[in-house]
Parts: C-alpha cells; sequence; structure tokens
C-alpha cells in the first residue's frame, strides 16, 4: 500500500510543465468569471462589489488549491485525473450558481463549494494510506471540516449574515494555508512537508492570467453581436481589444517570463508561490471589473457616466497595475515608476471622466495603459534584461 499510495506524488525526475488536463480544467473557469462579471453588472454597488469580491475569493481559491493538488501529485495518474475532472464538475455547478449565490441558489453554491473541498481532501486521506504525505491531507481536511460550518450556516442565513459568515469562512481557509494548517498539540505542517514544483506552478499562473484575458475577448466580442456594429460601438470593442493587449503586454515583461526561476530559488518557496498568488488575484480581480466595463461601453458608448461606471472603467485597469506592481516587486524587490505614475493618473483622470462619455474615458484608461507599455518597451531597448533580484 506504501508504494501505490507513494505513486500519485509528483517524483522530482517527471515533468514540470502542466498538462493538458489542467488547461482542460480552466475552462469552466471562463464560465466562472463571466458568471462573477455579468453578477456584478447586474448589482454595481458597494455591496455587489463586497458581494462579489467574496465569490471571486471562493473560485479563487478552488482554483489555486487544485493548481496545488496537480504541482504535489502526479496529474498523469487516473486518480489524480479523475479528482481534477470531478472538481471540475463542482466548480461548473459553482459558476452556474455564481450571480444568484447570494440569493437562492446560496445553499447550492455553498453545499457543492464545501463537497468540493471536503471530498477532495477526504479521497487524498484515502488514497495515501500508509504514506506520510497522508498527514498533510488529514490536516488540510481538518481545516476544511471547519470552515464548513460558516459556509453552510452563511447559506441558510440571509444576504447581511451572508455576507459576514462567508468572509469568516474564507478567512479560515485562507489563515490555515498562512499557518502552514496548524493542529492543536500537532502544531504547524513543516514546511519541507510541502514542496514546490516552480516551474509547473509558475506555468499555471501564466495560463490563469490568459484564460482570464480571454473572458476579456468572450464579452467583448458577444456584446459587439448583441449590440450591432454600428461605429460607435464596433469602436468601442476596438478600445476593448486594445485593452485586453495592452494587460497581456505589461503583465508578461518581464516578470511574468522569470517567475519560475523566482520561486525556485526563494529560500521558502511556497512563500513566494503564495505572494505570486495574490499578486494574481489581484490582477484577475482588476480583469473582472474591466470587463463590466467593456460591456457597458460597447452597450453605451455616448451614453451617460453614472460614478459606478468610473469605478471599473479607470478602478479596472487600476486594481490591474497595482497587482502588477506588487507582482514587479516579489521578482525585482523594486516597482517601476511607470506603473505608480499610471496609478496617480487613473486616479487623477477620475473627475474629468465623470463628464465624459464612457467611450472617452475607456479610451483615456486605454491610453494610460499604453503609455506603461510603452515605457517597459523603452527600458527593453535602453537596458540588458534585468534578473530578478537575489533571493532572500
Amino acid at each position: 500500500m506504501r508504494s501505490r499510495a507513494g505513486e500519485l506524488l509528483r517524483k522530482p525526475e517527471e515533468p514540470q510543465q502542466a498538462t493538458f488536463l489542467e488547461l482542460f480544467f480552466d475552462l469552466v473557469l471562463v464560465l466562472a468569471i463571466t458568471q462573477l462579471s455579468h453578477g456584478l453588472i447586474q448589482h454595481l454597488t458597494w455591496s455587489g462589489a463586497f458581494q462579489a469580491l467574496v465569490l471571486l475569493l471562493a473560485v479563487w481559491w478552488v482554483w489555486t488549491y487544485t493548481a496545488w493538488i496537480t504541482d504535489l501529485y502526479n496529474p498523469q495518474r487516473p486518480a489524480i485525473q479523475l479528482l481534477v475532472i470531478a472538481t471540475m464538475l463542482g466548480v461548473f455547478v459553482i459558476a452556474v450558481a455564481l450571480p444568484d449565490a447570494f440569493g437562492k441558489r446560496g445553499l447550492v453554491f455553498a453545499g457543492v463549494y464545501v463537497a468540493i473541498h471536503i471530498g477532495r481532501q477526504l479521497f487524498l486521506v484515502l488514497a495515501l494510506r500508509g504514506h506520510g504525505a497522508q498527514r498533510r491531507a488529514a490536516r488540510a481536511l481538518f481545516w476544511f471540516g471547519v470552515s464548513a460550518v460558516p459556509w453552510i450556516a452563511g447559506a441558510l442565513a440571509d444576504a447581511t449574515a451572508r455576507g459576514a459568515l462567508w468572509t469568516l469562512a474564507l478567512a479560515v481557509e485562507y489563515m490555515a494555508v498562512v499557518l502552514r494548517f496548524p493542529i492543536p498539540g500537532l502544531g504547524r505542517l513543516p514546511t519541507s512537508a510541502w514542496p514546490i514544483v516552480a516551474e509547473h506552478l509558475a506555468e499555471r499562473y501564466r495560463q490563469l492570467f490568459i484564460i482570464a484575458l480571454g473572458e476579456l475577448i468572450l464579452v467583448s466580442g458577444l456584446t459587439l453581436y448583441g449590440s450591432g456594429f454600428a461605429p460607435d460601438r464596433t469602436a468601442a470593442a476596438v478600445v476593448s481589444f486594445s485593452t485586453t493587449v495592452l494587460l497581456w503586454r505589461i503583465y508578461i515583461y518581464r516578470a511574468g517570463e522569470v517567475l519560475p526561476a523566482v520561486i525556485a530559488a526563494a529560500p521558502a518557496p511556497h512563500r513566494r508561490a503564495r505572494s505570486a498568488a495574490v499578486a494574481h488575484l489581484i490582477m484577475v480581480a482588476g480583469i473582472v471589473a474591466t470587463s463590466v466595463s467593456v460591456e457597458l461601453v460597447i452597450a453605451h458608448p455616448f451614453g451617460h457616466t453614472k460614478p459606478a461606471w468610473i469605478a471599473v472603467i479607470l478602478g479596472g485597469p487600476a486594481l490591474f497595475v497595482a497587482g502588477r506592481a506588487f507582482f514587479e516587486y516579489q521578482v525585482f524587490k523594486r516597482v517601476s515608476r511607470d506603473r505608480l505614475i499610471g496609478l496617480l493618473v487613473l486616479a487623477a483622470l477620475t473627475p474629468a471622466a465623470l463628464l465624459m462619455p464612457p467611450l472617452l474615458a475607456a479610451l483615456a484608461a486605454t491610453a494610460v495603459l499604453a503609455g506603461i507599455a510603452i515605457a517597459d518597451a523603452a527600458r527593453a531597448r535602453e537596458h540588458p534584461p534585468e534578473p530578478p533580484s537575489p533571493p532572500g
């Protein structure tokens, strides 16, 4: 039994690239992000934004933990493949329930979410019988069992209490990882018990980002199709497409290219990997907000610009740039001036943008992103490629 359980673990000599199964799993994330943006556009208020954030954190956590599962265990093994596909089915159901998760489908959302985490860890505990890695899975199972209580209780409560209880549940899960799944009387999980495959994990983060950008293109195309090919709407779609290209360009240069080396060289790779996950979460949140703005701008390019619209038209790119700046700091231990200037310009544009039509405000945000991308290109021409900062 010991040898059979050990076969599930990823070996150092095995390929470290992400598999087609993992890319297949990411398809349900497109649906989830699209549902999040659609839900937010229907409730573009502070409470709606808070609810969208809670749901994004939940979806993000399922995706992140799945990426860690395929980092720890061999995704070529049928048992792990079955686990990923079962998780994919669960995320599909969650995505369908997302727009009404704070309404009548709260129990569906929370119940499937809890079933994914508890079912996955229970499967690993049973599959790893006789192997030392079983204790790692058991610790995670314990903490997901603790968080299940506020998840289910929140699903049975009203919307206000639901938000508070689900926030508590997420806090329990996130802090359990930060504290390395402590168990009373047994202490924390040793860092050596959670090895990191840097190349695989970095590739998964990059793939996630590309998937999120794909949702932007999807929303742009579907909204343009539904609105017709009027010149103003077509111009808005071109601005949206340009924004998508600029987000990709700013992301990949150059921190996105060297992330695997940064994680591998860090004295505590799991901490660097967690920091990269936080940075990508912020960037994806910016893309979700930008997706909402894309739908608004293409549908109403010269309509009246509401304050809530400006929050996503300028706030989406600003959130992305902030996440990208944090990502850059994790890699190079510094932040480029053009990113800080871009954030200041986006903030300064807010009063004037209230007087602009939505298309012009979106064009101004795209111009700021273009300025950041041009500054990156100029720096690349003038200086040799910058290596990541020494680990520390």
